[in-house]
């Protein structure tokens, strides 16, 4: 689980010091990482950082194996209905540790666990599709929500209900399970009431944050997912990144090379993992890093209007797609690589007759050329003054993916206090909410209807 982090492309010594960071800027740093370090230390003493203590959670991963294993067999088909940090996470993990087309295999190969569906969204097509494949009698919904009136969440599970109850009668209760805020929220009013299996989501865990609790170890654990050595890998790396030392510390040191960066006007961060089981991750990063980092306000209250724009891609694919920018478009970006020494299998190039010009192919690996890829990627983009690092482990394995999210969160928090903004609130996303209560008739927003249509009617349209 040796995770390195080569941050040599993103210095000045390499790509030249307009866009490139010098050491002398680190160490100037150094006072407020400590000044930082010792807040969120200080804070996590008063419980105010809950998320820091989950992976040594033992109470909570003896809830979740047992409800998991009983889930698994009883039912074909598990479904996690939730938005944003309640589902991101789930596919994030998924993808990178359970078999490639885990839901195309048979109930044997799956190791006799479920398939897996994350329902995100509440395009009627995508989730009235998604319900036409699967058998209600097969199937178990986990609704996710910690506010427990997530409008698209509930949408989905009164939807769903109705389906499952439709053709199961009287024992639909036995299809959900709903995870929720341990005491207050509407879905937790209904698990008390109507006597639902639930979990509860611990105060205080943010939905972002929420990878190590029930809101994504429940449905992982049901697939198959060895949840505790996700968890051993995020304790073992709590080890590293609560270090108070800036350079022996690497979720603060990346956290100061993309603050630098951004101060150089690379505002925008790319994530570019090479691997097929690491692509979901960057989507589940691009999440933490936009909503945490994206603020109008300071902590002081200043209006400041920062944020690095997080952008997924994925090698080899988007060096066809997008790497075209970032080597010869506006310097306004920084690409982080995400790479494994060991891909868990290869594939050996062989020969074909005929064709000459592939003959430097024949005996190689598809491991060795998108290795390659990578690095030459890595070294191109740098001599043409584009600032990138790289992070790199030895494999995919439920620990390093668990030591990556747990870096990744505190690297998060840490880049708050050099942005001097609230990494855990969202406050940008509640006046859409507003609108759409308000749209939807929802007792209470009438006021915001009304300035709704203001604004929705006072624009002159200009529509073709």
């Amino acid at each position: 689980m040796d995770i390195r982090l080569d941050f040599t492309n993103m210095m000045a010594a390499a790509i030249g010091e307009k866009y490139g960071i010098t050491d002398e800027e680190l160490r100037k740093l150094v006072p407020r990482t400590e000044q930082i370090h010792q807040d969120l230390m200080a804070r996590r003493e008063r419980g105010e950082l809950p998320f820091y203590d989950l992976p040594f959670d033992r109470e909570m991963v003896d809830e979740i194996v047992p409800l998991a294993e009983d889930l698994a067999g009883r039912f074909e088909n598990v479904v996690v209905l939730g938005i944003g940090g309640s589902a991101l996470g789930t596919v994030a993990l998924a993808n990178a540790l359970g078999p490639f087309h885990h839901n195309q295999l048979s109930r044997e190969k799956r190791g006799g666990r479920p398939r897996l569906y994350v329902l995100d969204n509440v395009d009627p097509a995508g989730f009235g599709a998604a319900l036409d494949l699967l058998e209600p009698a097969q199937t178990v919904f986990l609704v996710i929500s910690k506010s427990g009136s997530t409008v698209e969440t509930m949408c989905q599970f009164m939807i769903a209900r109705e389906w499952v109850e439709q053709s199961v009668g009287e024992s639909f209760r036995d299809h959900f399970v709903l995870i929720t805020d341990p005491e207050s929220g509407g879905l937790r009013q209904l698990a008390r009431s109507q006597r639902y299996r639930n979990c509860p989501i611990p105060p205080g865990v943010g939905g972002r944050f929420t990878a190590f609790t029930a809101v994504s170890l429940l449905p992982l654990a049901t697939a198959g997912i060895d949840i505790q050595r996700v968890l051993r890998g995020a304790a073992k790396m709590s080890e590293r990144v609560t270090r108070p030392e800036l350079m022996e510390n690497p979720a603060y040191l990346n956290a100061a090379l993309q603050f630098l960066a951004y101060g150089k006007g690379l505002t925008i961060s790319v994530m570019m993992p090479y691997s097929d089981r690491l692509k979901d991750l960057a989507d589940w990063f691009r999440q933490l890093w936009a909503e945490s980092l994206g603020k109008k306000h300071s902590l002081s209250g200043n209006l400041v209007h920062v944020g690095p724009t997080p952008v997924k891609a994925l090698g080899t694919t988007d060096q066809h797609s997008q790497v075209q920018l970032y080597m010869e478009g506006p310097w306004d970006k920084t690409v982080t690589f995400l790479i494994p020494d060991d891909f868990g299998a290869d594939l050996k190039i062989p020969p074909m007759e005929g064709a000459s010009g592939l003959s430097y192919l024949e005996g190689r690996s598809m491991g060795e050329l998108i290795t390659s890829e990578q690095r030459a990627t890595s070294v191109a983009l740098t001599k043409n003054g584009r600032s990138n690092c790289t992070i790199s482990f030895p494999a995919v394995t439920a620990e390093s993916v668990g030591a990556l999210i747990y870096l990744f969160e505190v690297q998060t928090l840490f880049a708050g206090g050099l942005f001097e903004v609230n990494p855990l609130d969202q406050p940008g996303v509640e006046e859409g909410k507003e609108f759409t209560y308000a749209l939807m008739g929802r007792a209470g927003f009438e006021h915001k209807k009304e300035e709704f249509d203001r604004w929705y009617h006072q624009l002159v349209k200009r529509v073709l």
